[in-house]
């Protein structure tokens, strides 16, 4: 059969579509019912925690088993346990115990399907559009996003959740489908030599890119958690303007995605990675200080620089290790980023819950800072020439 890696990017689309609403319509429940920081920051410490801890496991079996199969059975699983929300707030199941418990379900899946998906896109796009491809399949996330942001955060305000949340489940069974229709191809291993082709690696030792792509995990994680807290816990806005707020990060991370080859190109993956991600946290630590609209202005500028490095660090961590291992170098990624979402999400929780999210957003960012300034560090010292790998497998 053949492969069609294309069916990929609207697969992603949907599946960040409906699970950026579950997020959204989850956290939002919390905060109108206990409007605390520390609350809010439980949910997605119980996102995390699983996805840290099993991550690296996961990563050595999305490199050993089919991975097109892997994902499909994420979605499946996914469209599962996304229904039972909805349905145990029906049967009138205590609130914050079914919120804390679904999407902890849902993270365990999440942690095989983010590793199984990288490596189908390394196993079934040549190496040659890797670039292209992961600013598309970026694209396809953040348009997803975007629409759950505008989308969700008004259905939520006048609809409530239990809809939405029964629509995350119609998302993973569309994106099974999509996944399904890719087709099969024969595994590298038995691959004969004419089927290969040579490719270069990154020549940038493993680590230290991990830590850097697990930074932006941290960034986006614990934005996502104090952003419903500042609007509507501290300012009082409704859950519209969030996904407003949302949408315009949204737009600025589908403006980055859309200009990265450029980029890259001109400044090199790597300059743009840690450049653009040292500027962005800058930022990040301004945007609660002066209200809405200096808050609108900047969610966008941010996003934008924090799209290049994310789609930047993406394209190299791929290219850093063979394909037979890149599920293991984003189970590495993913590990680090998660089990520092936790640790910087409990300290954020409770700086802003002894102050208020100005400080919270001025934690992030020193912590940030620190981290992408070690990555970059590292990655100096450590560097080596880029190789030439004659016996690397690439399906065209």
């Amino acid at each position: 059969m053949t492969s069609r890696p294309q069916l990929l990017l609207p697969a992603a689309f949907i599946t960040s579509l409906g699970n950026n609403i579950q997020l959204l319509g989850a956290a939002l429940l919390l905060v109108r019912a206990q409007g605390s920081m520390l609350d809010v920051g439980w949910l997605f410490i119980a996102v995390a925690v699983p996805q840290a801890v099993l991550s690296p496991y996961f990563g050595r079996l999305a490199d050993r088993f089919d991975r097109r199969r892997l994902w499909v059975g994420c979605d499946l699983l996914g469209a599962a346990a996304a229904l039972a929300l909805p349905i145990g707030l029906a049967l009138g199941v205590s609130q914050q115990p079914l919120v804390y418990a679904t999407n902890f379900a849902l993270a365990v899946i999440a942690a095989q399907f983010t590793l199984a998906s990288a490596a189908l896109i390394r196993e079934r796009v040549p190496a040659a559009q890797l670039r292209r491809f992961n600013a598309h399949y970026e694209i396809a996330l953040q348009c997803g996003m975007l629409l759950s942001a505008c989308v969700g955060g008004v259905a939520l305000q006048y609809f409530g959740p239990k809809p939405l949340f029964a629509f995350n489940a119609l998302t993973f069974a569309l994106s099974a489908v999509l996944v399904f229709r890719v087709g099969v191809v024969r595994r590298p291993q038995e691959l004969s030599p004419t089927t290969t082709r040579a490719v270069h690696r990154s020549g940038i030792p493993l680590a230290p890119l991990a830590v850097l792509f697990g930074q932006g995990l941290v960034v986006v994680t614990v934005f996502n958690a104090l952003l419903p807290v500042l609007l509507i816990g501290e300012w009082h806005r409704g859950p519209a303007l969030l996904g407003v707020v949302d949408a315009l990060g949204g737009a600025g991370f589908l403006l980055a995605a859309a200009v990265y080859r450029r980029s890259a190109a001109r400044i090199g993956d790597l300059r743009l990675a840690i450049g653009a991600f040292l500027i962005c946290t800058s930022l990040f630590a301004l945007q609660p200080l002066f209200g809405v609209p200096l808050l609108m202005t900047l969610v966008p500028l941010g996003a934008f620089l924090f799209g290049q490095a994310r789609i930047a660090t993406r394209s190299l961590l791929m290219t850093s290790v063979d394909e037979s291992r890149v599920g293991y170098a984003f189970g590495l990624a993913n590990g680090y980023g998660l089990a520092a979402t936790v640790v910087v999400m409990l300290i954020t929780s409770v700086v802003t819950g002894r102050t208020d999210t100005r400080y919270g957003f001025a934690t992030v960012a020193v912590i940030s800072l620190l981290a992408a300034g070690l990555a970059a560090a590292w990655i100096s010292r450590r560097r080596v020439p880029a190789v030439r790998r004659s016996d690397v497998t690439v399906l065209i």
